[in-house]
C-alpha cells in the first residue's frame, strides 16, 4: 500500500481539502449517469457525494421540456445540474463543501421543464373531449409566435373551455400555485426571461387541469414548472420562498402518481424536490424525515425502471445524506446500502463517472469513521487503510474518465498517495498454473497480482522483493518456476463473478478473453466486488481511449 495509507489520522486531516459539495444534490435532471453527489471525502462527511452537490439530478423533469432545455434530458436520470455536482461536492473530498459544476455531468440547473420527449410521448393519455397536454416545446413555439404576450387571448381560451368536475378546493390550489409562480422574479435578465416562459407554461397546465382534473401529464409538467421556478428564486427571497415552491411541486407529483402509479419520472423528480427541501433544513429531525421520504421515492422510481443508473446514483446520495443525521448505531447500515446503490449504478453504466466518484467518496468517509473508532471491528472486516486505497481507485478512475473536471482533480490530489503506486490495485488471488485452467485444485496457488492501465499480472518472487512490505506480508506462493499469468486490457471481453462447481471453493472470478477465459478465486465475496470493479474500470477507461490519463496518474 502507499505510505499515505499508513499516515496518522491527524496527517490525513491536515492535507484533506475543504469539504466537497455534493454535485448531485440537484434534481435529477440529467440523463447521464451522472454522478453524482458531492462526495465529501472530508472525514466528517461520509455523505461527501450528496450534500451540496447536484448529484441528485432531476430525472428529466418532463420529457417534453428536453427539446427546449438541454438539461431537461439530463435531469431525467441524474440531477438538475446533473447531480454530478455531487461529484463536485465530493470535490473537496473533505467536510467542506465545494460545488464545482460539471460541464457535462453536473450541468447547472438547465433542467428542462419537461422530461424526455420519448418518455412524454409514451406517457400521453387519451384525454377526454380530445384535449391533450402541451409539451414544453410546443409551448415555447407558441410563446415565440406571440401567444404568450396575449394574456387576454389566453384568458378567453380558458374561460371558453367548459370546466370539468373540479372542486373549489382544486381551483383554490391551482390559484395558489399560480400566485407563487407569478411572484417569482429571476436574479438577472436570463432568469427573468426563463421565468416568463415558466409562468406561461404554468397557465397552460392549469387550463388543462380545469378541462380535465385527472390529467396526470399536466400535473406532472406543472410540478416540473414549480420545481424549475424554485431554482429561479433568488437566495435572499422570502416571498415566495424556494421551499414553498418545492412543497407545491411535491403536492403535484403526489397527485400525479396517485392518478398514474407507474409514472416513474414523477417519483424520480419528486424525490429530488424532497431532497432539496431536506437540504434547506440542514441536519435536523425534519430533514431526516424528508431524506427518508426521498429514498422511498427513489426506490419506487427504480422499481418502475430498473435500468436507471441516475436514479440509483441519487438514491445513494440521499442515503449518504441520511447517514449523516441518523444515530451512530444506524449509520453503518445506511452507508453500506448507499455503497450498494452506487455500485449498482456503475454496473448498469461502467463509465458513469459520477457514481464512480461518489462511491469513492462514500468509501473515504467510511474509512474516516473507522479510523476514529479504532479500525475494523473484527479480522473479517476490511481495514481503514484498505478502504482508503479502494476509495482512491474509484476517484482515480473518475478523473481518468473526465480529466478536465476540477472536482475530480482536487479529490485525486488528496487520495493519490493512498494508491499502491505504481499500480492501481495490488492484492492476492488464487489461480491455476498459467495456460491450464482445468488443473487439479491442488495445483491452484494463492499469489500476488497487480493491476495497472495495461492489465492484470501475476507477480513473481523477484518482483515481489521490490514491493512494499505491507503488500508482501501475506502468505502466498512465490515460486519463480511457475509461469506468470498476464491479462492485457485489449484482450478482455468481459469480467464477471463465477460460481462454477469445477472451481475450488470461494468467490470465483472469470475474465473472458479473446484467447479463452481465465479463472481465479478471490479471498472473499467482498474482495470479489473490489476486483470486479477495478478490472472493469480499467477496461472501460481503455475502451474510452483514456488509458494514457490513468497511466499518468499511477506512474508520474
Amino acid at each position: 500500500m502507499s505510505s499515505t495509507a499508513d499516515q496518522t489520522e491527524s496527517q490525513k486531516k491536515a492535507e484533506a481539502p475543504v469539504t466537497v459539495t455534493d454535485p448531485g444534490d440537484t434534481a435529477i435532471q440529467s440523463t447521464e449517469a451522472p454522478g453524482s453527489g458531492d462526495p465529501k471525502l472530508d472525514e466528517s462527511n461520509v455523505e461527501v457525494a450528496t450534500q451540496s452537490g447536484d448529484i441528485d439530478e432531476k430525472l428529466t423533469k418532463s420529457n417534453e421540456a428536453s427539446g427546449s432545455d438541454p438539461k431537461a434530458n439530463e435531469r431525467v436520470e441524474v440531477s438538475r445540474d446533473e447531480q454530478l455536482n455531487n461529484a463536485e461536492a465530493s470535490e473537496s473530498i473533505q467536510s467542506n463543501k465545494t460545488s464545482d459544476p460539471d460541464p457535462e455531468v453536473d450541468e447547472p440547473k438547465d433542467d428542462t421543464v419537461g422530461s424526455n420527449e420519448t418518455e412524454s410521448n409514451s406517457k400521453q393519455l387519451k384525454k377526454d373531449g380530445g384535449s391533450r397536454t402541451f409539451t414544453m416545446r410546443e409551448l415555447l413555439d407558441e410563446l415565440k409566435n406571440g401567444d404568450a404576450n396575449d394574456d387576454s387571448g389566453t384568458e378567453r381560451r380558458e374561460s371558453d373551455t367548459p370546466h370539468s368536475q373540479q372542486s373549489s378546493q382544486q381551483l383554490a390550489d391551482s390559484n395558489a400555485a399560480l400566485e407563487l409562480i407569478n411572484s417569482v422574479t429571476g436574479a438577472d435578465e436570463e432568469g427573468r426571461s426563463r421565468q416568463r416562459i415558466l409562468t406561461y407554461a404554468a397557465r397552460r397546465y392549469a387550463s388543462a387541469l380545469e378541462r380535465n382534473s385527472e390529467d396526470y401529464d399536466a400535473l406532472y409538467n406543472w410540478a416540473l414548472v414549480l420545481q424549475e421556478s424554485a431554482d429561479n428564486v433568488t437566495p435572499d427571497s422570502t416571498s415566495p420562498s424556494r421551499d414553498s415552491l418545492l412543497e407545491e411541486a411535491c403536492k403535484k407529483y403526489e397527485e400525479a402518481t396517485r392518478l398514474c402509479p407507474t409514472l416513474n419520472d414523477a417519483y424520480y423528480n419528486w424525490a429530488i424536490a424532497i431532497s432539496d427541501r431536506a437540504k434547506i433544513r440542514g441536519r435536523t429531525k425534519e430533514a431526516e424525515e424528508l431524506w427518508k421520504q426521498a429514498t422511498k421515492n427513489y426506490e419506487k422510481a427504480v422499481q418502475l425502471n430498473w435500468n436507471s443508473p441516475q436514479a440509483l446514483n441519487n438514491w445513494g446520495l440521499a442515503l449518504q445524506e441520511l447517514s449523516a443525521i441518523v444515530p451512530a448505531r444506524e449509520k453503518l447500515t445506511i452507508v453500506k446500502t448507499a455503497i450498494s446503490k452506487f455500485r449498482a449504478a456503475i454496473q448498469l453504466q461502467f463509465d458513469f463517472h459520477r457514481a464512480i466518484y461518489n462511491l469513492g467518496t462514500v468509501l473515504y468517509g467510511l474509512a474516516e469513521d473507522m479510523s476514529r473508532t479504532g479500525g475494523a471491528v473484527n479480522a473479517k472486516e476490511i481495514s481503514p487503510n484498505e478502504l482508503y486505497s479502494q476509495s482512491a481507485i474509484y476517484i482515480a478512475a473518475a478523473h481518468a474518465l473526465k480529466p478536465n473536471y476540477s472536482v475530480y482533480t482536487s479529490a485525486l490530489k488528496l487520495v493519490r498517495s493512498m494508491l499502491p503506486l505504481p499500480y492501481l490495485k495490488v492484492g492476492y488471488l488464487t489461480s491455476p498454473p498459467a495456460g491450464n485452467p482445468l488443473a487439479p485444485h491442488s495445483d491452484w496457488k494463492r499469489s500476488q497480482f497487480v493491476l495497472n492501465h495495461e492489465g492484470l499480472q501475476q507477480i513473481s518472487k523477484v518482483d515481489q522483493r521490490h514491493m512494499s512490505r505491507s503488500l508482501s506480508s501475506n502468505s502466498a506462493d512465490t515460486s519463480p518456476s511457475r509461469q506468470a499469468i498476464k491479462v492485457d486490457v485489449p484482450d478482455i471481453i468481459s469480467v464477471s463473478a463465477c460460481a462454477d462447481l469445477t472451481l475450488p471453493p470461494g468467490a470465483g472470478l472469470c475474465i473472458d478473453m479473446i484467447h479463452g477465459p481465465v479463472y481465479m478465486i478471490t479471498d472473499s465475496w467482498e474482495s470479489l466486488d473490489w476486483w470486479l470493479d477495478a478490472i472493469r474500470l480499467v477496461y472501460t477507461i481503455g475502451a474510452r481511449s483514456k488509458s494514457d490519463v490513468l497511466a499518468g496518474i499511477i506512474t508520474s
